[in-house]
């Protein structure tokens, strides 16, 4: 998922620290029409108003045990370095989720130190026997996060927290400079060849690190992103360039161009990338392909090609690829996608990879919301509706055998949704929240929509 206002797209040196995580959204905000829209019956079916059950004590139920009894999979949520400081956001975790994202910490601009523009600095390492020249890393973002979830989950080992990895290898919030010879984006691209030699040193040092038998975060990782939006929405093939060839591309990696492709002028990029996750991640590390509008047909078809030359070249560590399951990003609106088109996207992912999971979930508010106070209640029962839309879908798709096992919420409290800075009222200055499309408000309450995954419509 990208992260716009984070991704260091002004040139500057250090992290940002006023904004969370933002998906791409050049692309993210121009959808394509479903080709068809939800009938009546399903609309009912899947928008059935749901209320909060009576409860004891606190009277707000654990959604981590509701959504296991109800669903069957886990609950997980996003979080960032500036909320993880968040007393409030802390205890909702803690109470709430199994599984957390970390939003931009184990991105790649997150792990060169925010140097953006420039190189951090190099160092030199052996890969396969060769000494290369390669950039410098930083830890200490992500570090100071997972080092929290580790005292978390020492002490409370009934209520462990597990961990995502978010993102290897990404077109967007990747230094342009690491393309480049000599690790400087004025010079020319460097070669297939070479970047290979880039790409599989940096996946063996992010999950060797992280995931390697003498790390001490080597049993919180339940999986990890290897591939995030390879596939365009314009065209529904791989997302490759249209610059000249003779020009670097700007820093700004929020549009359709990659320097993945750029480079490579194929997708075996993606290929190599799932073969050396495959080779340097401990085999009970869950492998991922994610994307956003996975609903929409053309660019659903495109991401099934793609799970299915993935598939295609599966084979032993250091041999092959491996994919575990594809992430639907879950970026919706009040009306799309229809629940015919999530119910067949997400039957259509798992017949090509046996699993899915709603990766980072969040409801864009309706065109007329204000974020005014008079306004709320009706949104929130919107915005209770259409989650539910997505509950009964994933419900639906597990009938039978568990087909979707975890939703990943993007956030927790509204007012820390990459969605607000996205947003505004009276042009330029807000009043209330102009969005809110997470289960709990700004007072860290949780809303209605809550209930629908940690209450009962029995």
């Amino acid at each position: 998922m990208a992260a716009a206002t984070l991704a260091g797209c002004n040139g500057a040196e250090k992290p940002p620290v006023t904004a969370p995580p933002s998906p791409v959204i050049s692309e993210d905000t121009v959808q394509e029409e479903p080709e068809s829209t939800p009938t009546q019956a399903a609309e009912e079916q899947g928008g059935a108003e749901v209320t909060p059950p009576a409860q004891a004590d606190t009277g707000v139920p654990v959604l981590r045990d509701a959504m296991r009894s109800d669903l069957g999979g886990f609950a997980g949520c996003a979080v960032t370095g500036m909320e993880i400081d968040d007393p409030g956001v802390w205890k909702i975790i803690t109470t709430h989720f199994e599984a957390v994202t970390l939003g931009n910490e184990l991105k790649p601009d997150a792990l060169f130190d925010y140097s953006v523009t420039n190189c951090p600095g190099t160092t030199t390492d052996t890969l396969n026997g060769e000494e290369i020249v390669v950039p410098k890393i930083s830890y200490k973002r992500a570090e100071k996060i997972l080092d929290k979830f580790l005292e978390w989950n020492g002490q409370n080992p009934d209520k462990q927290i597990k961990i995502r990895g978010h993102v290897l290898v990404w077109h967007s919030q990747t230094p342009e400079w690491f393309f480049h010879e000599d690790y400087d984006k004025n010079k020319p691209y460097v070669s297939a060849a070479e970047m290979d030699k880039r790409q599989e040193w940096y996946i063996k040092t992010v999950l060797t690190h992280f995931t390697g038998e003498e790390s001490k975060y080597k049993d919180m990782f339940y999986g990890w992103d290897v591939v995030n939006e390879a596939i365009s929405d314009g065209t529904g093939s791989w997302r490759s360039d249209n610059e000249n060839p003779n020009e670097p591309l700007s820093d700004d990696r929020h549009g359709s161009n990659s320097s993945w492709w750029h480079v490579y002028q194929s997708e075996e990029y993606i290929i190599n990338a799932f073969k050396y996750a495959n080779k340097y991640a401990p085999a009970d590390l869950e492998l991922y392909y994610n994307d956003y509008n996975e609903c929409v047909p053309k660019k659903k078809y495109g991401i099934i090609k793609l799970l299915e030359e993935i598939k295609a070249q599966e084979g032993a560590p250091g041999e092959g690829t491996r994919i575990s399951a594809m992430g639907m990003q879950g970026h919706y609106s009040m009306d799309d996608p229809a629940t015919t088109d999530l119910q067949s996207a997400i039957r259509q992912y798992s017949e090509v990879v046996g699993r899915v999971q709603l990766t980072e979930v969040d409801v864009r508010a309706s065109a007329d919301y204000d974020g005014s106070e008079a306004a709320k209640p009706a949104e929130y029962e919107k915005l209770a509706k259409r989650y539910n839309v997505i509950r009964y879908s994933v419900k639906n798709a597990n009938a039978d055998t568990q087909v979707v096992d975890g939703i990943t919420f993007w956030g927790t409290v509204d007012h820390y949704s990459w969605l607000q800075s996205r947003s505004n009222v009276g042009g330029g200055s807000t009043t209330g929240l102009p969005q809110c499309p997470l289960l709990f408000d700004e007072h860290y309450e949780p809303k209605p929509c809550f209930y629908v995954f940690a209450g009962s419509d029995e």
